[in-house]
């Protein structure tokens, strides 16, 4: 079988955040709620340094599901931000589709809660529209690990690409010398033993 590698592109990538609802993330037990939140700020983090179109909606907010966490909404105070009255699949709003067609991006990153849900649902939807779809698996969340690698095999077999926010930004990188300082201090505001590197390398004055 033929693989071609193709790469994020920071040019041609659009970043989905979908149903990060304070209800929600109270379901979410595959992480901790400490590692979690971190992860999902990481990736919200990486989209700004970047300049990632991004696009935030919930569902049902005035339910259960509950208002989406409020550091995603600060981030991005530009971004579309579609409240959806109640379809469960992102997809079959049409604000969304729209939104996500007016980036003119052909590359997809979701992440969302729940992963078996939220995430697959238009992750399936995307790819079946031909879209380049990337799934980012630590910041999304779900019940157990049981459903968790349900939701990956579903997705991977139906050609996602199965990313971590780590593995997003260095992609989207792809050369420590287009800014050691800037993305070196963004992969240390979230992982403490790149602090330590980073704070190693500042020390010696030339890279670890």
């Amino acid at each position: 079988m033929s693989f071609t590698y193709n790469r994020l592109d920071k040019n041609d990538v659009a970043l989905l955040m979908v149903d990060h609802q304070a209800g929600l993330l109270s379901l979410v037990r595959d992480f901790s709620p400490d590692d979690f939140k971190n992860n999902v700020l990481a990736l919200a983090d990486i989209a700004k340094f970047f300049d990632i179109p991004t696009i935030l909606t919930t569902s049902f907010e005035d339910g259960p599901n509950g208002p989406m966490v409020p550091e995603l909404k600060e981030m991005f105070p530009q971004a579309p931000y579609l409240a959806r009255p109640g379809q469960i699949n992102a997809w079959d709003n049409e604000e969304f589709v729209a939104a996500i067609e007016a980036t003119g991006k052909k590359q997809l990153l979701i992440a969302g809660v729940v992963t078996e849900v939220c995430v697959a649902f238009p992750a399936l939807s995307a790819l079946d529209e031909g879209y380049e779809v990337f799934v980012v698996t630590d910041a999304s969340g779900t019940f157990n690990q049981t459903t968790r690698e349900s939701a990956w095999d579903r997705m991977s077999q139906a050609g996602a690409q199965l990313m971590t926010w780590f593995s997003v930004g260095c992609e989207l990188h792809r050369d420590w010398r287009n800014d050691t300082e800037g993305f070196g201090g963004l992969l240390a505001g979230h992982l403490p033993a790149y602090a330590n590197l980073m704070q190693s390398y500042n020390q010696q004055g030339q890279p670890g």
